[in-house]
Formats: C-alpha cells, structure tokens, sequence
C-alpha cells in the first residue's frame, strides 16, 4: 500500500514538473518575436544529386517547412511560420511576383500579432527585389531577405546559418525603422547599396564604397551605420492598387555603340530606358542621338553608370538640354526599379529627378 501511494505521489510530481516546464516554455514562446517567413525559391531551397554539387541543381525544389525544420535553433529567437510565395529561380522573378510580394508583406506587418518578415530568394536578382520591396513596403518592422551561394545539399551549405541569421536579424529591435536589409554570411546590406559582386563566392554581397550596415557577431546583430535615403514607411510609392508596372528597359552602354536596342525599345513601348553608360553616366554618340529621340516621343531617360562605384552628376550639356535624368549612385538594375515606381505616379522629369536625389 505504501509503495503504490509513493509511486502514486511520484507520478503526480512528475506530472506537475511537466506541467511547470509546459508553462515556461509557453510564456518564453509568447515572449518571443512573431516572424513570417515567405519563401520565394533559389539556392537556398535548392536540390542538387550530390552534396557536392554547387551547379546544375534544381533552384527552389525545396519547401520552405524543410527549411524552417532543418534549423531548430530557430525557435530560440522568433515563433516563426512559413508561407510559400512561388518556388523560382531568381533569374526568373518577374514585375508580378514583387506586386504580390509587396502587398503581401503589408496585408502582413498591418497584423499587430507579426512583428517581422524574412524572405528566401535566390542571389541573381536578390538586390533587386530588396529595392524593389525597400520602396514600397509600409512599415517600420524588420524586413529581411536571405539566400544562399550553395544549394540546401551541399556538403557545406550556407543557407541554414543565413537563415538563422535572418531570422534573429528580423527578431532584433535595433532592426526596426532600419529599412529592407540583408544577411547573408553573418553581414547586414541595406537593399540600396548592396550587390552581388561574385558569380560563386559565399560572400558576394557587398555594398561598395557605403559599406555594409553591421554585424551578426556570434548571433549577436550589432548595427554600426544606416541609410539616409527615404524607405520603407516613408516611401511615397504604393502598391496597394497596382496591377502592373510601367515596362523600363535597360540599355547597356559600349564601345562602338548603335542606336539599335534604344529604337527598339522604344518600339516595344518602353515607358522608360536607364542607359548604363560609361565613367559618369557618359553616352556615345550615336546612342545619345537615339536617346534624345527617344525623349521627344515621352520616354524618360535616365542615365546610370556600368562602373559601379560612384554617382551620376549632370555632365555634357547636351545631356542637360535633352532632359536626360541623373541616376546618383543607383546601379541601372536599381534605377530601374525606382523609374518603374517613379512613373506609377508622375512623368513630370523634375518630380522624377527628386525622387532619384531622395531615395
């Protein structure tokens, strides 16, 4: 008799430590962060036959559940959830997958219950979508995309460290009001500087000459400088509305250039070219002369620069007098993207170049 009211007070005890460690662990649950995670394919959720093989893999073959699963260090840091946006390889994104993206982001960040967004993509166009989402989401929550250089079976994949990375980066307070950022190989990009700089290394995203905005230390994220330029909540561009937007070329600038590729984007119904010249923005000669042509019939110029450093100022006057746009330090890709938003709202050159001079 005794021995089953010990075994009985026994059980009970137990029973009552479980229950005590249940609600600890739940109350350390609801004190954490909410974080979505959207997956949108590449690297990160690529499948390859071996783990050795870092080319020729299927981008995207993996759902973003696995993903979340294969990191359970995650839970520390953030409740999280996952939410598969489109399964692509980034070489693919397309002008319909920011749209829905972006209002999905805010349809999400408007729910007291989200505290941050993560995003999965894949590296070729990663900066692009940043941006992209940089000036059209309307929040000051943290706003994260991550990829990774190999697939999710390789023998040394960077994507499960990034992930976490993104995930406590999305999770810090000190990410807040910073605007869309970036973490991959334990380094925090602002999505208007940063670029990817390798074909294959692991630390291809650099931002030149701004450098990046921080650190994750031993996943501790640590800032040390942020952006001045409008983002985010203070952005004026809105895509709540938008079906589609205005189709913007970019034209590169050579030696031995034509007017070929400008005439025929203007043909095609370009709203918009982004001419990626030379040193200062400059143009050749018989790509100015179609440019300025192009102008006369309504299209916005801008010129941009293939140097990748520095920013695009006013130059030769016939620029000036041809009412060709200055892209600052915007890379073409990028300034793209803001002439796209830019003639969303207005086709007024002064109004469009102030965008360029803000954001």
């Amino acid at each position: 008799m005794l021995k089953r009211q010990l075994l009985v007070a026994f059980m009970t005890l137990c029973m009552l430590t479980i229950g005590v460690q249940s609600v600890f662990a739940a109350e350390k649950s609801n004190d954490l962060p909410n974080i979505k995670i959207l997956a949108t394919g590449g690297t990160i959720a690529g499948s390859a036959n071996s783990n050795t093989q870092m080319t020729g893999y299927k981008a995207g073959a993996i759902g973003i559940q696995t993903l979340i699963d294969a990191v359970p260090q995650i839970k520390d840091y953030a409740n999280v959830s996952g939410e598969q946006v489109c399964k692509l390889d980034s070489k693919d994104m397309s002008n319909d997958v920011w749209l829905k993206l972006g209002k999905r982001i805010n349809e999400l960040l408007a729910d007291n219950s989200v505290d941050g967004i993560v995003i999965t993509h894949g590296t070729d166009t990663l900066e692009e979508t940043a941006y992209f989402l940089n000036l059209v989401v309307k929040s000051d929550k943290p706003v994260v995309i991550v990829g990774s250089m190999r697939p999710a079976t390789a023998i040394s994949a960077d994507g499960p460290l990034n992930l976490l990375n993104a995930v406590r980066v999305a999770s810090s307070k000190d990410s807040v009001g910073k605007g869309v950022l970036v973490a991959m190989n334990d380094e925090i990009n602002g999505a208007r500087d940063v670029t990817k700089t390798n074909t294959n290394n692991v630390a291809t995203f650099k931002s030149p000459e701004l450098g990046f905005l921080g650190y994750i230390n031993d996943g501790k994220v640590c800032f040390y400088r942020e952006s001045t330029r409008k983002h985010t909540a203070n952005s004026e561009f809105n895509v709540k509305h938008l079906n589609e937007l205005p189709y913007v070329k970019v034209v590169y600038g050579h030696a031995d250039d034509d007017r070929v590729f400008i005439d025929a984007a203007v043909a095609a119904g370009a709203k918009g070219i982004i001419y990626a010249g030379t040193g200062n923005g400059s143009i050749h000669k018989n790509a100015e002369a179609a440019l300025a042509d192009a102008t006369q019939k309504g299209v916005v110029v801008v010129r941009s620069s293939r140097v990748g450093n520095g920013t695009v100022i006013d130059a030769e006057q016939s620029y000036i007098d041809a009412h060709f746009l200055n892209g600052d330090s915007l890379n073409p890709q990028k300034a793209r993207i803001l002439l796209m938003l830019a003639l969303t709202k207005t086709d007024d050159l002064k109004e469009i170049q102030r965008m360029f001079n803000e954001y």
